[in-house]
């Protein structure tokens, strides 16, 4: 059986390596052949101008995480990375909100939106460990999944204060603009995933 690594030559030949970064996916279609979301998505890779505050972040957060608490939060001692699991459970709630808003439970949908920014703290709090491991490409995809992951969490925390103070329908809004930008999250995480293999075998 084979121990070779991904991107790795078993032949040890340059020429020969496996490309880790360039305009392919799956070794099949060329960038030009790609569907437009996919098109968008594998654009996002080239946008140098996120490069500086990418790599501060990712510097600041290297020298202040300790190195044990660091490779827990990425999930070395599970075999797995963490961040995976645990963001399933605020979109889980998230996604909820709608079904008790449509069946009359207004109070049960505020609850479910608090449980959801309480359960988005160590979601991101991995994700932020995640963050320093990436290369320069697959950093700059990050760092707008980030920002919409930001964003979304800040469409939940509005809805939960309009429906706190009575204001149900514009919460709905709220909880709806939350899901649409937090889709857009998942297909930014997703394509660091499974397009640029952003931790993949890593903590096996």
């Amino acid at each position: 059986m084979s121990t070779t690594g991904y991107g790795e030559n078993p032949e040890g030949n340059p020429a020969e390596a496996l490309p880790q970064q360039d305009n392919r996916v799956g070794g099949a279609a060329t960038i030009e052949q790609l569907r437009p979301p996919a098109r968008a998505l594998k654009a996002l890779e080239d946008l140098s101008v996120v490069d500086a505050p990418a790599a501060k972040l990712a510097e600041t957060l290297q020298r202040v995480l300790p190195t044990a608490a660091s490779a827990f939060l990425r999930g070395h001692w599970l075999g797995h990375p963490l961040h995976p699991i645990l963001v399933t459970v605020p979109i889980g709630a998230w996604i909820a909100v709608p079904l008790l808003d449509v069946t009359g439970q207004p109070a049960a949908a505020r609850q479910l939106l608090a449980f959801g920014v309480a359960a988005s703290l160590p979601a991101s709090a991995t994700g932020l460990v995640e963050f320093t491991t990436l290369d320069v490409a697959q950093r700059r995809v990050a760092l707008l999944h980030m920002a919409a992951n930001t964003l979304a969490l800040s469409c939940f925390g509005r809805s939960w204060w309009q429906r706190r103070r009575g204001g149900h329908l514009r919460g709905v809004g709220w909880t709806v603009a939350g899901l649409t930008v937090a889709g857009v999250s998942g297909a930014l995480g997703g394509h660091l995933s499974y397009s640029q293999g952003a931790g993949v075998g890593r903590e096996r």
